[in-house]
């Protein structure tokens, strides 16, 4: 049984550089509204703030991935030109690419793995990792689960952490992984919030970046290794430890 642990950062696109129907299709219920300028002024900027959260309007800027059994962590860091050698050799886990060269790199290799591993995956990562490669003309090496409970799932599985600790949407405020780490005393090394990292790529910080992603990355696969052995179905694990046999 192979594990693998995904996290994503990402970047919104500026919005002089959308298309100006995707600009139109974003802002029309505000333009309609019957609110005042100063409002709608607000609500244009708000919608602007929120474009890296969807692969429609942003992209992967870094992928994070961490494999569970050789507890080893490569960071995927998106460039259209090569950092200088000396960064590059500085930091031997951090691999520069475009963000297609990323996703045709992830897409080859999950296909040695049983299990999949997220915070906020169904969302979020696998919804930019699926409409990302499309956008690049990339067809996806495998099919992670998109069932969504674990216990009705066969490989490849998925497990999205966010649904579980929501309990699938049950809890009326799902928790964020920091305040997880906080209940569960577990330590996340990453300090940047979303504006920070989008400020750190694009200023070509791309070592803090990748260090945003990677935190994320390890602490993800610490809060699973706890609910696998705490919480996670039986049936669940006696499917997983089946493929280890």
């Amino acid at each position: 049984m192979s594990t693998l642990v995904v996290d994503i950062e990402t970047v919104g696109t500026p919005w002089r550089e959308l298309p100006g129907i995707s600009r139109a299709a974003l802002t029309k219920w505000i333009d309609a509204s019957d609110h005042s300028e100063a409002d709608k002024d607000r609500s244009r900027k708000a919608v602007q703030e929120r474009l890296a959260l969807s692969p429609f309007t942003g992209s992967i800027a870094a992928l994070a991935v961490y494999d569970l059994d050789r507890k080893a962590t490569t960071v995927y860091v998106v460039t259209e030109t090569q950092p200088d050698r000396a960064a590059a050799e500085d930091t031997p886990r951090i691999k520069f690419r475009t963000e297609a060269d990323l996703l045709l790199e992830f897409w080859e290799g999950a296909r040695g793995y049983d299990v999949f591993v997220t915070f906020n995956g169904r969302a979020f990562t696998l919804p930019f990792l699926l409409f990302r490669s499309f956008a690049h003309s990339i067809r996806p090496s495998v099919d992670i689960s998109r069932q969504r409970y674990v216990t009705k799932q066969h490989a490849l599985y998925h497990v999205d952490l966010l649904d579980e600790f929501s309990n699938y949407g049950g809890v009326p405020h799902r928790p964020s992984l920091a305040l997880l780490c906080g209940a569960f005393s577990l330590l996340n090394p990453s300090v940047l919030g979303g504006e920070e990292v989008a400020a750190a790529f694009r200023a070509g910080d791309y070592t803090r970046v990748a260090e945003k992603a990677a935190g994320d990355a390890e602490t993800i696969a610490l809060l699973y290794e706890r609910w696998f052995t705490y919480l996670a179905p039986h049936s669940f694990v006696s499917r997983v430890e089946g493929l280890s046999l």
